[in-house]
Order: C-alpha cells, then structure tokens, then sequence
C-alpha cells in the first residue's frame, strides 16, 4: 500500500491542477464556466464491497475518492446548474463551495440525463429530511419526468415542491442566461426514462456531456462529425477495455470501452482528438489512476481523462 500512496498524492494533484488551457476570445458576455464534480460511473470509485488493492487506499483516504459523473455549470459567478445529480451530492457540493463560494441556494437548476442510480439519486438530498428546498427547477424528458412524478420517493419532492420538472424536448435548445442547453437522445438501457447527452452552448464555446452511450454505432449521430462543431466533449469511459468484468457478459452492458472509442477517433488530427476528455469510468478502469500506463497511453494519444477539479471556460 505505501507504494501506491506516490500514486494517489499525484491523483490529488492533477485532480485540482488540470484545466482548459485555451484562453477565450474578449467578450463582454457573462462568464461561463464548467466544473467537474465526479467522474465514476454511477457506483462511484471506490465501489461497495472493494477490497482489492486498487480500491482500499481510497477507502483509508476518501479525499481521493470520487461520486458518479457531475457537473456544474456556474454562470457569472453567482448562480449554477448541476448536470445530474449523484448519490454523493452533499460531498461534491462542499468542494464545490470551497473552489467558488456558491451553495446551494444558487443552484437555479438541475439537468437529468437519465434514470439510473448515480444520476438521478442525488436529488434526495432536496427533500424534507435534508435541505427542505424550495422550487428547484429539475429539467428532464417526458419519460424521466413522469417516473419522478409517479414514484416515491421521488413523487414526495413533486408533491412537496422540493423541485419542479420541467419537461425537455429533444434537440430543442433552451436558454438559461448567456448559456443554452440542448438535450440529445442516445441509445442506453432505457427501464425507467430516456437517455440524453446534453450540448451545452455558452458564448464562446461548446461542449458535450454524454456520460452513458451503448455503443457508438447504434447512436444516429456521427460522433467523428460532431467532435469537429465542438470545443469539449465529456463522453463515457465506463470501461477501458472488456476484460475488466470477469464471470460477467459484457455485452449485457454496452458501453464503448476506452479502446473502442480512440480506435473510432484515431484518424482525427491531434487538436481534435484533445476535445475529447473521458469521464464516467467504473471503478475497475485503470483510468481512475492518473500514473497508469492506461492512462499515459491515452495522454499520448492527445485524449484527455477527467479529474474531479476541472474547469472549461464555455
């Protein structure tokens, strides 16, 4: 163990080191910036019952730890959004008022992609055992929408007015402040709600948020085409490769594995490549590491892997 603590201090490091580099042009706009607040997949890193080697450092330190894939979409500086809202919420939201001063009474809303655990959960933390808020905007699909409204504990939040859905509509942009968001439909296991990715648009740059994807070619989009109209693109990392699950069918669960994608991407020149930067990463992906040689291999390629910290200047 004391041979991986070098490894875990430089996880903590580049956690808060690592930032968009690219200056924006002047503008007299608003500033607009993305936080990442979690970059597991949905379990978070470390995982219920990991006793491995790759996880107890975390368990003994959990400053090292991560929640499942956030964001925080900060506006100006005095008003956000979260992108999801993860079982670890209270974590992540500490952290976050550490780096810019904002709780959650600035939270103006919250954006779902879909119904699984580590994207939606969160939102307990709004009802009446907890913060008690008071009309927090939850923007979702019609089927997201309707499983929140129908189901408790959920249905409690509608009832109490903890929150209030708004429903989306696909590729139908909305405007919130000098941002715009438009949510995508992407092809996912689908029990509960639908899938989104979402295109969030500020006034110099675009991004793309798609934590969770099958597989890239059941997606009616070109990925390859869209990584060119813009500037940063969060996409799904779950797996590095598919020999991460043994005694499981991987098929079962289809993602894109880390392989795959770069392999889709490899022809793309450098600077394009670099907009992509993987998040969502189960914690059996060595990407979770910064020092792995996975890692180091994804860097050389141009890609780039998401650290809790991470700021993009939209």
């Amino acid at each position: 163990m004391k041979a991986l603590l070098p490894l875990l201090v430089l996880f903590a490091v580049s956690s808060v080191a690592f930032s968009e580099d690219m200056t924006p042009p002047p503008s007299t706009a608003p500033k607009v910036v993305l936080h990442v607040l979690g970059v597991a997949q949905d379990a978070g890193y470390p995982q219920i019952n990991c006793y491995e080697p790759r996880c107890l450092p975390i368990w003994a330190r959990p400053e090292l730890a991560s929640g499942a894939s956030m964001l925080a979409l900060v506006i100006d500086g005095s008003r956000f959004h979260l992108f999801d809202a993860a079982p670890t919420l209270p974590r992540r939201l500490y952290q976050f008022w550490i780096e810019t001063g904002l709780t959650l009474s600035d939270l103006e809303g919250v954006w779902l992609t879909h119904a699984h655990m580590g994207h939606y959960a969160g939102l307990l933390h709004f009802g009446k055992e907890a913060a008690s808020t008071h009309a927090v905007s939850v923007h979702a699909m019609p089927r997201m929408a309707a499983f929140l409204a129908q189901n408790g504990p959920w249905s409690q939040l509608v009832s109490a007015q903890n929150i209030v859905v708004h429903q989306l509509t696909a590729n139908t942009p909305v405007l919130i402040g000098a941002a715009k968001v438009t949510p995508w439909l992407v092809p996912h296991r689908d029990e509960f709600s639908e899938t989104v990715g979402y295109l969030i648009e500020g006034p110099n740059r675009r991004a793309l948020y798609l934590p969770d994807i099958d597989k890239w070619q059941k997606w009616d989009q070109d990925l390859v085409a869209i990584l060119k109209t813009v500037d940063i693109a969060l996409l799904d990392a779950t797996f590095f490769s598919g020999d991460e699950l043994p005694g499981r069918d991987i098929n079962l669960i289809p993602h894109p594995t880390v392989l795959e994608s770069m392999a889709l991407l490899k022809s793309l020149p450098r600077s394009v490549r670099s907009r992509v930067v993987f998040t969502h990463m189960n914690h059996t992906n060595p990407l979770l590491d910064p020092s792995s040689k996975e890692t180091q291999s994804v860097l050389a390629l141009g890609f780039r892997v998401a650290r809790i910290g991470n700021r993009f200047d939209l």
